[in-house]
């Protein structure tokens, strides 16, 4: 089996990739442009691959291709009807991130929720050395008990939030942006009521026609001014300009996220010229990417390959 990693660089150079020799000839590139993918899948018949897109043109002269292994979720990068024509089975890895991602959150919130931008910069400017109290009390944060917390995207990843929103003594609710997602363990709200009710929202759902742009200025509009906005699910849920706007003009507390529309970011991004951490914290997409997260994802890799050629 020959086997080639296309953008080995976005599982991080400190996962050992040489595990996969015992299936096979490994060829790994940290990075591939389209063309050149076209010319490095030619003799693979299997392909580990991120965000690379996997269609007609990517794999014309991938003759002996058996199967690709995608290392996230999302899909929307292989095209599904042209790998069934070609007999060209594919494999996805859902459910190995659930932890890192809601322990991401937590720490977005808690960033946020209690100024720590604020009181870190308070300290080291020196202001602490020699104050006449020994605490501060000019940038006022609450405690998360007693919180509404609202969940969009009630699926793995959104019920372990709500999980331990509820151990911190939080109401939760939760929008099902399918209208089919019942859980009784907490209360299944309106779009609206979900943006009324909410001191803190976090989105945890994938993007669908239903929750492309779901987050505009409208919805911006509906949530109280003390709120805070975290996005974990996808890019394009937010309208990112209308974030902006909704921040500079104070219509919401704070946002965190991890995810943007475009990835890496782009020069003319509309959030960018927002410096104040304490208003807005974006990490790069890192939610997923803790070290055992990774080492999980590879696993799961090796045993679909296993099974794949052992059936």
């Amino acid at each position: 089996m020959n086997i080639v990693f296309l953008d080995a660089d976005t599982i991080g150079k400190d996962i050992d990739l040489t595990v996969f020799e015992k299936f096979g000839n490994v060829t790994i590139y940290g990075f591939s442009t389209q063309e050149e993918m076209r010319e490095r899948v030619i003799d693979a018949d299997i392909l580990i691959l991120n965000k690379m897109l996997a269609n007609s043109y990517t794999l014309e002269k991938a003759s002996h291709l058996k199967l690709i292994c995608v290392t996230a979720t999302g899909t929307n990068n292989l095209d599904k009807e042209y790998l069934q024509q070609r007999g060209i089975a594919w494999r996805n890895v859902a459910g190995y991130s659930t932890e890192c991602v809601t322990q991401h959150t937590f720490a977005m919130l808690f960033y946020l929720l209690e100024k720590l931008p604020y009181y870190d910069n308070y300290v080291k400017s020196e202001a602490y050395i020699n104050n006449t109290t020994f605490t501060h009390f000019n940038n006022i944060f609450h405690e998360i008990h007693g919180m509404t917390w609202g969940i969009i995207g009630l699926g793995a990843i959104g019920q372990r939030v709500a999980q331990i929103a509820s151990m911190f003594g939080c109401r939760v609710i939760y929008y099902s942006t399918t209208g089919k997602n019942n859980q009784p363990d907490y209360t299944r709200v309106s779009f609206e009521e979900l943006l009324a009710q909410s001191d803190i929202i976090s989105v945890h759902a994938p993007l669908t026609e239903q929750t492309e742009g779901l987050m505009n200025r409208a919805a911006f509009q509906q949530m109280k001014q003390s709120a805070i906005f975290l996005n974990l699910g996808r890019g394009p849920i937010v309208a990112e300009q209308d974030l902006a706007d909704a921040l500079q003009a104070g219509e919401l507390a704070a946002a965190g996220l991890d995810v943007l529309s475009v990835e890496p970011m782009c020069a003319d991004h509309p959030l960018k010229s927002i410096k104040d951490s304490g208003k807005l914290l974006i990490t790069p997409h890192i939610a997923w990417a803790g070290a055992e997260t990774r080492r999980r994802l590879m696993d799961i890799i090796q045993d679909q390959i296993a099974a794949f050629i052992h059936p």
